[in-house]
C-alpha cells in the first residue's frame, strides 16, 4: 500500500515541531493537496492545532497504548488523503523508559517505515548545529533522518553559518525558519492551549503557520513524502448495526477524545450524540454517557451555574446507566473543584473533592483490572497514561477501585478507577482498541436500552 507520509521530529520538546508540522499542512494544503495529520504519543492538545488547519481530524499513535500492530492498522486504515504528516513527541528518541526508543517518535518511524525531517533550534548555535544534526542521525543505526529545519535563527548572517556547517556533514536544510514572537503560540499548564477553546487560537495557528510556511522548502518535503516505501494494508475490524446511544460531552471544557475511541464506539454498534455540560439544559436521549478529558477548571464558574445539567447527570447515575469519564471527566463527577482562591461546585455523584497543584503528574500507566466493570471484566491488564495538575481528596475509606496499577499514581495509592453504581472514573486515559473496552462499553449501553 503506497501512503505519501512524513515525520517531523524535534532534538527536544519545545523546538516549535506544532508549528511547523502546522506550516507543513498548510503548505501542502495550498499546492491543493489534501493531508491527514498524526500526532506520536498521548497527546490531545497539539492534535487540536494540526486538526484546524487540515480540516482532518488527527490520530494518535502510540505504541504503548495502541500496541504495534494497532498502530500500523490505524495508520493504514486512516491515512486516505494525498499526503499524511505525523507530528512527532518529545525528543527524537526519547521513548518510554531512558534504556530504550519504545514508543519514541523514531519507533513509530521505524514502523511505518516513514522519512524524518528533524527540527533544530539553531536560536545559540551556529556551527556547532551540525555537530547536533550529525549527533541525531549517527545515534541510530537506521535513523530515517532524511532533512532538517532550522528554526528561530537569529539573522541571515546566521543562517549561512548554519547551513555551511551542515554541508559538511551532508544533512540538506530544507527550512529556515527566523526567530519572530509572533510565531509562538500561547501555553498553559498542561501545554498549548487548545485550538477547539478559542477562535482566536485557530485565527493565530493559521496566521503562524502561513508565515513558516514561506520558510520551508515544501515542493522538496512533497518529495520526499512520495518516495517512500509500501506499507501492508492491515485487516479493519467489521462495522455492527447501531443498537444504542451514547451521549459525548464535547465542548471548550471537555474534549480530550482519541477519535479512534470514538469511531471503536460505532463500530461496536452506538450512535454518537455530542452535548455540552457547559450551555445545554438537558442531554440527548441516550444509554449511555462519556465524559472525556479538558479543562474543567478553567470554565468551572460556568460548569458550576449549569445546575440543571449537573443534576441530570447525577440523575441518571444513580439510575444506574452506564458512565464513563476520564480525568476531567472524573474531575466533574465530584463535589468540586478548588483551583487557586477558587472552589466551583460540580456534579457531587463522587464524595470526594478535587484539587488543583502545581505539580505535573505525566506518566504511562500500567496494571490490572481488579473488578468488573462497565468498560473490561476483571484479571485483565491495561495500559494507559495519565497527565493532569490536580488530586483527589477527602475520599471515603469504602471507596471502590477498579484498577490496581503497577505504573503510574492513578487516584490514591496506585489506584484508579473509582466506581460508584454504574460509573467508572479515572484519572487514566484508555485507549479502547487495546483491548475490548469499546465493545464491553456498549454491551453494557445496550442493556440499558433493553429494560
Amino acid at each position: 500500500m503506497k501512503i505519501p507520509r512524513l515525520i517531523i521530529g524535534g532534538t527536544t520538546s519545545g523546538v516549535g515541531k506544532t508549528s511547523i508540522s502546522c506550516a507543513i499542512i498548510h503548505g501542502m494544503k495550498k499546492r491543493g493537496y489534501s493531508v491527514q495529520p498524526f500526532k506520536v504519543g498521548p497527546d490531545y492538545i497539539d492534535p487540536s492545532y494540526l486538526s484546524s488547519i487540515s480540516k482532518n481530524k488527527t490520530r494518535n499513535l502510540d505504541a504503548w497504548l495502541m500496541g504495534e500492530k494497532e498502530l500500523v492498522t490505524s495508520f493504514t486504515k486512516n491515512s486516505n488523503s494525498d499526503s499524511s504528516i505525523i507530528e512527532g513527541v518529545m525528543g527524537y528518541y526519547d521513548g518510554f523508559t531512558g534504556a530504550s526508543n519504545y514508543s519514541s517518535t523514531h519507533h513509530v518511524a521505524s514502523l511505518l517505515k516513514a522519512p524524518v525531517i528533524l527540527v533544530l533550534d539553531a536560536s545559540k548555535t551556529a556551527r556547532s548545529i551540525a555537530a547536533t544534526a550529525l549527533g541525531f542521525k549517527k545515534f541510530h543505526k537506521n535513523s530515517r533522518i532524511t532533512g532538517v529545519i532550522l528554526n528561530k535563527l537569529g539573522s541571515k548572517k546566521h543562517e549561512i553559518l548554519c547551513k555551511r556547517a551542515l554541508e559538511s556533514v551532508r544533512i540538506p536544510v530544507v527550512g529556515s525558519i527566523p526567530k519572530d514572537s509572533i510565531l509562538s503560540l500561547p501555553s498553559r499548564h498542561l501545554g498549548l492551549v487548545p485550538a477547539t477553546e478559542q477562535k482566536s487560537m485557530k485565527n493565530k495557528i493559521l496566521t503562524i503557520a502561513k508565515k513558516i510556511s514561506d520558510h520551508i522548502d515544501i515542493d522538496k518535503l512533497i518529495d520526499i513524502s512520495n518516495n517512500t516505501l509500501s506499507i501492508s494494508k492491515q485487516n479493519v475490524k467489521k462495522i455492527k448495526k447501531p443498537k444504542t446511544t451514547i451521549a459525548v460531552a464535547l465542548d471548550n471544557s471537555f474534549n480530550f477524545y482519541y477519535q479512534d475511541n470514538l469511531e471503536a464506539l460505532r463500530r461496536e454498534g452506538a450512535k454518537i450524540k455530542f452535548f455540552s455540560p457547559i450551555s445545554d439544559s438537558k442531554i440527548p436521549y441516550c444509554n449511555g454517557i462519556y465524559v472525556g478529558g479538558g479543562f474543567p477548571e478553567v470554565l468551572g464558574s460556568s460548569l458550576e451555574k449549569n445546575h440543571k445539567m449537573k443534576k441530570i447527570i447525577k440523575d441518571l447515575a444513580e439510575s444506574e446507566i452506564p458512565i464513563y469519564a476520564e480525568c476531567g471527566g472524573l474531575m466533574y463527577l465530584t463535589k468540586s473543584i478548588d483551583y487557586g482562591i477558587k472552589k466551583y461546585k460540580m456534579v457531587g455523584l463522587f464524595d470526594a473533592k478535587t484539587k488543583m497543584t502545581k505539580r505535573m503528574k505525566l506518566n504511562y500507566t500500567k496494571g490490572k483490572i481488579k473488578s468488573n466493570c462497565i468498560v473490561s471484566t476483571k484479571s485483565k491488564n491495561l495500559r494507559g497514561h495519565e497527565f493532569h495538575y490536580s488530586e483527589i481528596h477527602s475520599l471515603p475509606r469504602d471507596s471502590k477501585f477498579a484498577y490496581n496499577l503497577s505504573i503510574g499514581e492513578g487516584i490514591k495509592n496506585k489506584q484508579d478507577g473509582m466506581m460508584e453504581y454504574n460509573t467508572l472514573a479515572s484519572y487514566g486515559h484508555l485507549y479502547f482498541d487495546s483491548s475490548d473496552y469499546a465493545q464491553r462499553f456498549v454491551e453494557n449501553c445496550i442493556r440499558v436500552s433493553r429494560r
